[in-house]
């Protein structure tokens, strides 16, 4: 009998658990049914991916959306557009929104708002307060939550759970891996006189790299003091990445691709307040020691912190300006380009956008190119030499800190659960994201 398939793809490379080499893809109702040779099979539609690389499908596991409250910076719509223009699958959405997401109402009507609006699929954080500790296991246990997100400091939003003791108590009422924006709150209050009027690059003096290094010797503490397990998020620091490997039992850890790839003070004087994010960019020797932390496998995941600002809100007068910068949609040209210069090979960049989430949050059925697993892929052409632009920018920000930037290495297709949703800079069909399944908040039968 002549096996049939809903899609094959044909002569790619594909870069999964069994190393990189061609392969044909055969999917099945929306998922991986078939790999390798499969000449003779029919499909009801094929695509011939020879001379592209077909990656698991990359997960951007830290987004600001901004919906409900900030929908002039972002929404669901606009970001999911960008999502799978950028070559990407999935996101996971930070809790910082107005309101924020503290209760598990706010984080089912974040699924009801994002479901078949996003073109990408989806799930939310559930944010820690000092006052919502005893709801934090029933938000964990919400249908499309990723986790607990605390905030150690002060960043964009409400959200703050500064002492050690009331991060004691978050962390002991929940069962799943908590994810934590570590500065030192107290230290950035000493230091906010240091932030001074018109000197955007004053903002990493202020928020200087001991209050990451404290902030995150603490998390450590109380991580292993509660037996919990923690993931620290947009490393900055060369100096947190020997903290982190003597951890490897309680955390995980995420950087930036801005973090990889800026430094200051030039992308100050170049950009000035469209440079500014929480933590900050720092110097050339910081930028360097988290890429030993990647050589040196510390560094668990890449999650683009996109986080989008209008232009009338940057241009204000520092140290009124909001921190953050929109990524989702340069992540993957970003970091392939830093492939294509060696500074990672293709599998670390996997590890690092598919696998690493999978492995880290548990996703069911997500993270590898395998028989039984969701058919998210990016494909991409690592010989592409494109410009990133301001106009090639979905996000309603309509902007990017990488405008001008030349790159090799682009996204040319994105494919989730079997279904094409962008392929050659053109979206594809209405949106159709659906929320993530996790293995920790499986649904019950």
């Amino acid at each position: 009998m002549t096996p049939s398939f809903d899609l094959i793809l044909h002569n790619g490379t594909v870069v999964n658990q069994d190393g990189i080499g061609r392969a044909n893809l055969g999917i099945r109702d929306g998922r991986i049914a078939a790999i390798g040779d499969l000449h003779g099979a029919v499909a009801a539609e094929t695509i011939d991916a020879t001379g592209l690389h077909i990656l698991p499908g990359v997960v951007d596991s830290q987004t600001h959306m901004r919906e409900p409250g900030n929908e002039h910076k972002e929404d669901f719509e606009t970001g999911g557009r960008a999502a799978v223009l950028g070559g990407v699958t999935s996101v996971f959405e930070m809790p910082n929104t107005n309101p924020p997401t503290t209760t598990p109402d706010a984080v089912a009507d974040k699924v009801r708002r994002a479901h078949h609006r996003m073109q990408c699929d989806f799930a939310f954080y559930g944010g820690a307060t000092t006052e919502n500790v005893d709801l934090l296991p029933e938000i964990e246990r919400q249908p499309g939550c990723c986790g607990i997100k605390v905030f150690m400091g002060s960043s964009t939003g409400t959200l703050l759970v500064a002492s050690d003791d009331d991060v004691r108590r978050v962390l002991n009422s929940i069962r799943r891996r908590a994810a934590f924006h570590s500065e030192d709150e107290f230290r950035l209050r000493e230091r906010k006189a240091l932030a001074l009027q018109g000197h955007v690059e004053t903002h990493p003096t202020w928020r200087d790299a001991e209050a990451a290094v404290l902030c995150t010797t603490r998390l450590l503490r109380l991580a292993r003091e509660t037996g919990k397990r923690i993931h620290v998020l947009h490393i900055s620091t060369a100096d947190e990445i020997p903290l982190l490997a003597a951890a490897k039992d309680v955390a995980t850890a995420e950087t930036t691709p801005q973090h990889l790839t800026l430094a200051a003070p030039e992308c100050y004087e170049r950009l000035g307040t469209y440079a500014q994010m929480n933590p900050p960019i720092r110097s050339a020797e910081h930028r360097d020691g988290i890429w030993k932390g990647i050589a040196g496998g510390v560094i668990d995941v890449l999650g683009s912190d996109h986080a989008p600002h209008t232009r009338a809100e940057k241009d204000k007068t520092y140290p009124d300006t909001p921190s953050g910068m929109p990524g989702v949609q340069t992540l993957v040209p970003i970091m392939l380009d830093h492939v294509n210069a060696g500074r990672l090979t293709l599998q670390r960049f996997v590890d690092l956008t598919s696998a690493g989430p999978q492995r880290i949050f548990g996703m069911a059925r997500k993270g590898r190119i395998a028989v039984g697993y969701d058919a998210d892929l990016t494909v991409v052409d690592m010989n592409a030499r494109r410009t990133i632009t301001d106009k090639w920018i979905a996000s309603r920000c309509g902007w990017t800190p990488f405008n001008g930037v030349e790159v090799q290495g682009w996204p040319i297709g994105t494919i989730i659960r079997g279904r094409r949703v962008m392929w050659e800079d053109e979206i594809l069909g209405a949106a159709g994201g659906e929320p993530i399944v996790f293995v920790e908040a499986l649904p019950r039968g």
